[in-house]
């Protein structure tokens, strides 16, 4: 919990990554298939490299193995998006469906993990809900117009972010109260 409390700010970044990325989706709905595959493409690469990194200091909330694994396909899901950006918008709305269920899985098995640490610790979870449900829906409806589709993806971006940046500062705010006063480790 010491190392997860230390590299709070990771979950930070990730979270205002997925709020810039929903913002530019919703205020430029006219945003051209290619535009989203490069504005997914690179989200989902920082997300991805983020999440190694938070993985490589030990900020993976119980498994470090998950958060490599996330980090991992997050990567190369964006590094497919940009070999074959020319894909039409049928395949890549599934594509990004894949990714959200996916991703949306990993968070929740590892918000669940991190509940047997942490007291009602539930903002990672919530992400994950969303991601997944967000998944399933492009999957169900996937001849919604392209619009619609931006805007979807950009509001639950913009959910996911909060739900991230909540997290990120719950995660720094445990650090604060297992340090004590003094700043030095509470014996417990």
């Amino acid at each position: 919990m010491e190392e997860l409390s230390r590299t709070w700010w990771v979950y930070l970044v990730r979270g205002v990554c997925a709020l810039l990325f929903g913002l530019l989706a919703i205020f430029w709905p006219a945003i051209t298939v290619l535009a989203l595959v490069v504005v997914f493409g690179a989200y989902a690469i920082v997300d991805g490299v983020f999440a190694l990194f938070g993985a490589g200091r030990g900020a993976g909330a119980g498994s470090r193995g998950w958060m490599i694994f996330y980090g991992v396909v997050s990567v190369l899901t964006g590094v497919v998006v940009f070999i074959w950006p020319g894909i039409t918008a049928l395949v890549l709305l599934l594509f990004i469906a894949a990714w959200f269920v996916v991703t949306g899985v990993l968070e929740i098995v590892a918000g669940i993990r991190l509940r047997r640490t942490v007291v009602n610790e539930w903002m990672f979870i919530v992400g994950g809900v969303l991601s997944l449900l967000f998944g399933i829906l492009l999957f169900l409806w996937p001849a919604a117009g392209a619009l619609a589709v931006v805007w979807l993806i950009g509001i639950m971006a913009i959910l996911y972010g909060i739900a991230l940046v909540v997290l990120s500062f719950r995660v720094k705010a445990l650090g604060a109260r297992r340090r004590g006063p003094s700043g030095t480790p509470r014996v417990v």
